[in-house]
């Protein structure tokens, strides 16, 4: 974490020198911590401070994720590139990228959650504000979603006609997430999460 201590007339022109300083970052990516507030002396001159502040780098959270896929990745001797697709406040998605990456991904992607998991669990370590990390690998999990969004329509059509309840194979929370909301405003049916973690499944049911 970088910490810098400037000086100026005035507090902001001591931000300004501060910001420029450490390579023209924005006042959103820093701490400030006005230490003397500056003052002019006896008619401008005599006994005049300068104004001093303390500008502490924000942590880019970002960044450490990335870091931290990265080096799991050597460490697991995966030749792979870690990207970071989006990052704000909120939210970090990051995309591992690389041939033959399967075994990252695993059965029903559950490697890959794991994977998230633990960056979850260094990203938001010691943190108050917890922000929610997103781990894909080249794409895997929009593929998923737009392939559970297409099944849960062929089977929503096929429970309307039968009148029958089908049961998925078991899925993580996420994934029964994108089965329900492809299906909460269809007419035909409805749908529930049976089942303990991490055997839980989602049912289709017809509406009566």
């Amino acid at each position: 974490m970088k910490i810098l201590e400037s000086t100026g007339k005035t507090v902001e022109e001591a931000i300004e020198s501060a910001l420029k300083e450490l390579g023209g970052l924005r006042r959103d990516q820093v701490e400030l911590e006005v230490i003397e507030e500056g003052s002019r002396g006896l008619f401008g001159l005599l006994g005049t401070k300068s104004a001093v502040v303390k500008v502490t780098v924000k942590e880019n959270k970002g960044e450490k994720a990335q870091q931290f896929l990265q080096e799991m990745m050597e460490k697991m001797g995966v030749k792979a590139n870690v990207s970071i697709i989006h990052n704000n406040e909120e939210q970090i998605s990051l995309d591992i990228q690389g041939d033959d990456l399967g075994n990252l991904i695993g059965r029903r992607g559950q490697t890959l959650d794991s994977i998230q998991y633990l960056a979850n669990l260094v990203i938001n370590r010691g943190s108050q504000e917890r922000i929610r990390v997103i781990v894909d690998v080249s794409g895997y999990r929009k593929r998923r979603e737009q392939t559970l969004y297409n099944l849960a329509m062929r089977l929503a059509e096929r429970v309307g006609q039968k009148g029958e309840s089908i049961t998925l194979e078991p899925m993580s929370a996420h994934e029964r997430r994108v089965i329900h909301l492809a299906l909460q405003d269809n007419p035909k049916v409805y749908t529930q999460s049976r089942g303990e973690e991490p055997e839980r499944k989602i049912v289709i049911c017809p509406r009566r």
